[in-house]
């Protein structure tokens, strides 16, 4: 992070343990520029300490809770007790991801040419419109490059971000997939099934997307990935329904088929 930000109280911090003492331990705040800490030797552990070396040492990683923060005095008072096994796993691993998500980005910037003061307005925009880059780069492994249709970065940032997640994360999706035989006898007939299609294809669900191919006339297949079935299923029968619905809207006849199976019968 910039070296301007400062944590809030309550956040957990990624530490590294720099200086340990007999009152307490000074670290270094990992995501936050190297900026100091302090761990009374009362928020070591519940209960009395005699030793703080017997809880942490130099160099170790450790997650902390901000008690306070005072950026005049330049100081952040941390808890360590404050923080269950829980609490600890979920941040060293969101700690983690945001590090991947940060060379993923410095990928780009060398592929592109880009300065590092142009990638780090990119990494403060993704930070501020996702919450984080890690989850700009979900947001891209799930929808691709339409992720970032209302964010400001050009098309080629876009396309490449994308390009990288759906490489290398593997989401705990599942995917599904069912057919529509969409048929008419209109001269346009032809444009008005790309207009089916496209109308089904642009369903709009959470976390859910939607994709659509030819497979031999009249077929074609709508592939949904999703975070769980029950989602995939309503989002495959809401992208079928609105291709069915909008060629039936021109004259034109649709059918659904849920497995190619019964597709072929």
């Amino acid at each position: 992070m910039d070296n301007n930000n400062w944590p809030e109280s309550g956040d957990f911090v990624v530490c590294t343990v720099k200086n340990v003492v007999d009152f307490g331990a000074y670290t270094t705040l990992e995501e936050y520029g190297g900026k100091e800490g302090f761990i009374h030797i009362s928020e070591v552990k519940a209960g009395w300490v005699k030793y703080v070396r017997d809880y942490v040492r130099e160099g170790q990683k450790i997650v902390c809770k901000v008690l306070n923060v005072d950026p005049n005095r330049r100081h952040i008072d941390l808890s360590l007790k404050d923080v269950n096994e829980h609490q600890k796993r979920a941040k060293i691993q969101d700690w983690k991801n945001e590090q991947k998500a940060t060379k993923w980005l410095q990928f780009v910037a060398e592929d592109m040419g880009t300065s590092p003061e142009e990638m780090g307005a990119v990494t403060a925009t993704l930070s501020n419109e996702f919450g984080s880059c890690y989850i700009a780069f979900e947001e891209a492994a799930i929808n691709g490059e339409d992720a970032f249709e209302d964010i400001v970065i050009s098309k080629e940032l876009a396309e490449k971000i994308a390009s990288i997640a759906q490489e290398n994360i593997k989401l705990p999706f599942v995917d599904i997939a069912g057919y529509v035989d969409l048929t008419s006898n209109l001269p346009d007939g032809i444009e008005l099934i790309k207009k089916a299609l496209k109308a089904a294809a642009k369903v709009k669900i959470d976390d859910v997307r939607i994709d659509v191919t030819y497979t031999g006339a009249p077929r074609y297949r709508i592939k949904v990935i999703a975070p769980e079935y029950k989602t995939a299923e309503a989002a495959l029968k809401k992208a079928s329904e609105k291709a069915i619905e909008t060629i039936e809207k021109k004259g034109g006849k649709g059918i659904f088929h849920r497995h190619i199976e019964t597709a072929k019968a």
